[in-house]
Parts: C-alpha cells; sequence; structure tokens
C-alpha cells in the first residue's frame, strides 16, 4: 500500500482520538439531558394540572449540554485545563489521576478515545478520506456512543439511532457505501419491523419487555448501512454474545438488578464486526450456501 494511504490513515486516526474525547462528553453527559429534559416535561405538565398560582421567580439553572459547562473533575469539581484535555497524553501524564484532589480517572476515557481512532484509522486506510471514508468513520462514532451509553443506563437515544439512519439512506442514495437504495430501505424497514415483532411476541408470551424500542432503531439503522441481506448474520452475532455474555454475568453474580443485560452493545458489537470483515464475509461464514 502506498505511503500516502498510511499518511492519510494517521491523520483519520489522529481525527479519531480527537473525536473519541469529545464521545466521552456525550456518552456521560447525553442521557444527563435527556433526565432534565424529562423532569423539566413532569414539571411543566403536573404544573399544567394544578389549580392556577402566582409564578414563582426561579434562579435560571446552570447550562447543561454538550459544550457547557466545561469538563471538570467528577469528585472535587476541578476545571480542567486545555492541556489536561489532551486526548490519551493528559491520562498518561496525570497517571490516571485528579491533578487537583489526585482522585482515579476511569480508563474508559482513555479507551474510547483509542477505540475511536483506531476505527477512524482503519476506515481511513481502507475507504480512504473521501465521502465513504468520513461515512464509515461517523458510523463507528456513533456506534461508540451508543455501545457506552446503553450498557450504562440501557438508553439508546433517538438523537443518534435516527440521525444514523437517515445517513445510512442518504449515503446508499449518494453512492458513498455499496449497498443499493432499494437494500438500503428494505434493510432499514425489516430490521427494526422484525425486532418490533419480537417484542411483542415475547411481551404477549410473558407480559415482560425483553428490549426497549431504541434497539429496534438501531437494528433498521444496521440494516440501512448493510442492507437486509445482513441482518440475519448480525442478529444471530449479537445474539450468541449476548448470551454468552450473559451467563459470564450470571455466574459471576454481576447482572444488574432484573437479571438484564442491555443489547443495544452486542447489536454495535455486530456491526463492527461487519464492517471490519466485511458484511460479504460475515453472510457467507454463517448463511453458507443460502447467502447470495
Amino acid at each position: 500500500m502506498a505511503p500516502e494511504a498510511w499518511w492519510g490513515a494517521s491523520a483519520a486516526g489522529l481525527l479519531g482520538l480527537l473525536i473519541g474525547s469529545f464521545l466521552n462528553v456525550v456518552i456521560y453527559r447525553l442521557p444527563r439531558m435527556m433526565e432534565r429534559q424529562w423532569e423539566q416535561e413532569v414539571a411543566e405538565y403536573a404544573a399544567s394540572r394544578a389549580a392556577p398560582e402566582p409564578a414563582a421567580d426561579l434562579a435560571p439553572a446552570e447550562p447543561f449540554n454538550l459544550m457547557l459547562p466545561r469538563s471538570r473533575c467528577q469528585s472535587c469539581g476541578h476545571q480542567l485545563r486545555w492541556y489536561e484535555n489532551i486526548p490519551v497524553l493528559s491520562y498518561l501524564a496525570l497517571g490516571g489521576k485528579c491533578s487537583a484532589c489526585r482522585a482515579g480517572i476511569s480508563l474508559r476515557y482513555p479507551l474510547v478515545e483509542l477505540l475511536t481512532g483506531g476505527l477512524f484509522f482503519y476506515c481511513g486506510l481502507r475507504f480512504g478520506l473521501g465521502a465513504t471514508g468520513a461515512a464509515w468513520a461517523m458510523f463507528c462514532a456513533a456506534l461508540l456512543a451508543m455501545a457506552f451509553i446503553d450498557w450504562d443506563t440501557t438508553l439508546l437515544p433517538d438523537s443518534l439511532t435516527l440521525p444514523l439512519l437517515w445517513a445510512g439512506l442518504l449515503a446508499s442514495a449518494a453512492g458513498w457505501i455499496q449497498v443499493p437504495l432499494v437494500h438500503a430501505v428494505t434493510g432499514a424497514a425489516a430490521g427494526y419491523l422484525s425486532l418490533w415483532l419480537v417484542y411483542w411476541g415475547f411481551k404477549l408470551a410473558t407480559g415482560k419487555e425483553g428490549m426497549g424500542y431504541g434497539d429496534f432503531k438501531l437494528f433498521a439503522a444496521l440494516g440501512a448501512w448493510f442492507g437486509w441481506q445482513a441482518l440475519v448474520p448480525l442478529i444471530l452475532m449479537a445474539s450468541v454474545v449476548g448470551a454468552c455474555v450473559g451467563i459470564v454475568l450470571k455466574f459471576a453474580s454481576r447482572l444488574r438488578a432484573g437479571g438484564y443485560v442491555p443489547f443495544g452493545p452486542f447489536l454495535v458489537g455486530a456491526g463492527l464486526a461487519a464492517l471490519l470483515v466485511g458484511p460479504d464475509t460475515v453472510q457467507r461464514a454463517i448463511l453458507g450456501p443460502l447467502s447470495p
């Protein structure tokens, strides 16, 4: 491979490290932003149902979004300086501890940065620095954010799943990915409908909810990016790995209250695996002669 390709992929990897630093913010703040919005909506509804009273003057809440406030230590509130926010390097220089209170910093932060950088490097090396490489890099970044959010909170935000779905359809329509538009549309519809049917079948049979609606939307997004032919291999990979992890957690007494394991991270893992080895390879390995 030409040296220019390696240099380009390295530049993409450095960009991925920076994007990974931002993903850490998204993973931590986005669920809390959603909770604040729900609390505000409930409070507004309760106020609308109550007897009218003079409105109390409330102090405006501190802005809390993906940009404000600036990153700070969760233990002591120390606001991070710019040189304490350099991906991976700052973590190593600080020894994994806050510079003010010396509280430990989670290893997840550099891990997310390294994962994002590695995936961006791969996309740049395999697809180049054009629209195709950028599309798949964005795909990887969105999946990583969703995997960690779902593992932490069992939430798959619409603000991530739906843009990823539409991005897959638009990338197919623009010819940035090698999935015909009809296959992408069919994959999105079949992905959503298949898990929707599983959800209602399980609920009618047991009276319990086996998964959330976010899983339907994520699987629909994977169908848009890989086409309907990849749906069976993807769901098989996610289900088998998820079941194995669930069994291990059960024997280790590490299951959460209620004994559930979020399914989204395993759908994400299947999607990333399909990207790394190629969806055609996955289809042939699992479906054999039935694969087109």
